[in-house]
């Protein structure tokens, strides 16, 4: 029976009630595939990947590049895809809200937003514009009763504001405004990481792992639901192009090819 987007977002809401989960982030429709392949039961886009993998750098994507890729994942894969809808692109909470109302019928299961400006000068929206923003999310995620999870950044500890009680503050009125799950990408020590579970609870708490060194199951123990990689996983695909490609350009050789992936099992695995 072909799996519907109502059935994806309801299994979505159902995974943050207990446990912890891992929520790898694809960059196009092979990776995509590829995670689901490997058993993964959810995954979320990432803006860097999608970026990079387009020839732009990250934060530099339109909504309709955004909304064309987050399509095509939804299409390509069985699980549930949560969007990494960066500021919602968009300043004022009203065009916030357009945006995300495009943003769910792309079939996504969750959607986030953060509250980073890009203003290197001012790089959090003022408090209070930061929370209408996510009420305007919240309002367009209701308006047609899509279900879909809506989570929250307070992207302080990336910008410079390492100030875990702002954090946290944000976090705690961010939930309030609506948000179903609560992110503050960059935290890295366990104290931090508990701090914020502490807090928000029961609202689920996703943590970003390449700024945190724990594994699934330590995360787990300290009350974090679900950990995402970021641009990690393209960075590493990168990494090993970066090598091949160098090694070319500057020495006429050829031998990181050997470490690359058979291609017999990729079209066994594809096929």
């Amino acid at each position: 029976m072909p799996v519907t987007t109502a059935d994806k977002r309801a299994t979505f809401r159902t995974m943050h009630e207990s446990g912890c989960f891992i929520l790898p982030n694809p960059w196009d429709i092979g990776s995509a595939r590829m995670l689901q392949l490997l058993g993964f039961k959810a995954l979320a886009s990432t803006s860097a990947g999608f970026a990079w993998s387009i020839g732009k750098a990250d934060n530099h994507v339109t909504l309709d590049d955004a909304l064309r890729h987050l399509t095509e994942l939804c299409g390509a894969v069985d699980l549930p895809v949560n969007a990494d809808f960066e500021g919602g692109f968009a300043h004022e909470p009203e065009q916030v809200a357009a945006n995300v109302a495009r943003g769910v019928q792309t079939g996504v299961a969750g959607l986030s937003i953060e509250d980073s400006t890009g203003d290197p000068k001012a790089p959090l929206y003022e408090r209070g514009l930061a929370i209408a923003r996510i009420k305007a999310a919240r309002a367009a995620i209701d308006a047609d009763n899509s279900g879909v999870l809506l989570t929250a950044r307070c992207e302080g500890f990336l910008v410079g504001r390492d100030d875990l009680d702002m954090v946290i503050d944000r976090l705690n009125a961010y939930s309030e405004a609506g948000a179903d799950c609560l992110y503050a990408p960059g935290i890295k020590t366990r104290e931090q990481i508990s701090a914020i579970v502490k807090a928000v609870h029961p609202k689920p708490v996703n943590l970003l792992i390449g700024a945190s060194g724990l594994s699934l199951k330590e995360a787990e123990a300290l009350g974090v639901r679900r950990i995402s990689v970021g641009g990690s996983l393209a960075r590493t695909a990168w990494a090993g192009f970066m090598r091949s490609a160098r090694e070319m350009a500057e020495k006429g050789t050829f031998t990181e090819l050997a470490s690359g992936h058979p291609a017999g099992e990729l079209n066994r695995l594809f096929g």
